[in-house]
């Protein structure tokens, strides 16, 4: 690239696509959580993808997925644990740091969709009053969501404060 940045095609491993090293990525978690899900004798299918620079991978269940939630927790907590385990699990088999995304149940998915809502009403209301919005405390994930539907509406948002209280406020344009 001539503007001096690099992209992630340029920071994967030599002879390896991004593409490639993603869907590795996807495999490892894939594999440790099919061992989790034997170890807790749940039934579940693992599906895998690749949105943007990340890989994502979900547990999805057959019909009724109340017993995949004791893997959601409450407001996602034991999800964002197994998360990070299974970004360790990853980390430990390819040496490199994973950004990956786990759902389980389609809770994320739901997640996602209530906060890009949030995110809009909230650029709503700035519009509408001209006053910057303070909202609620989130984690990294929710903020991200947040950011970027206040981004698609149009106005701008910044974090502020220390985990793990901190938040997004919505700015006049």
């Amino acid at each position: 690239m001539t503007d001096g940045t690099t992209s992630a095609v340029d920071t994967a491993p030599a002879g390896e696509s991004v593409l490639s090293r993603l869907e590795h990525e996807g495999d490892i978690a894939a594999d440790y959580l099919e061992g989790l899900l034997d170890i807790a004798d749940l039934d579940g299918d693992i599906d895998m993808d690749v949105e943007g620079d990340r890989a994502l991978v979900s547990i999805v269940g057959e019909g009724d997925d109340r017993a995949l939630q004791r893997l959601v927790g409450q407001d996602g907590e034991v999800l964002e644990a197994l998360q990070e385990l299974t970004r360790l699990a990853v980390h430990r088999e390819t040496g490199e740091r994973s950004r990956l995304m786990l759902d389980v149940a389609g809770f994320r998915a739901r997640k996602r969709a209530e906060l890009a809502e949030l995110g809009a009403e909230a650029s709503e209301r700035v519009r509408s009053t001209g006053e910057q919005v303070k909202l609620r405390p989130m984690t990294p994930f929710e903020r991200k969501v947040v950011h970027d539907a206040v981004a698609a509406a149009g106005l701008r948002s910044e974090s502020e404060g220390e985990e793990p209280q901190r938040c997004v406020v919505v700015l006049p344009a």
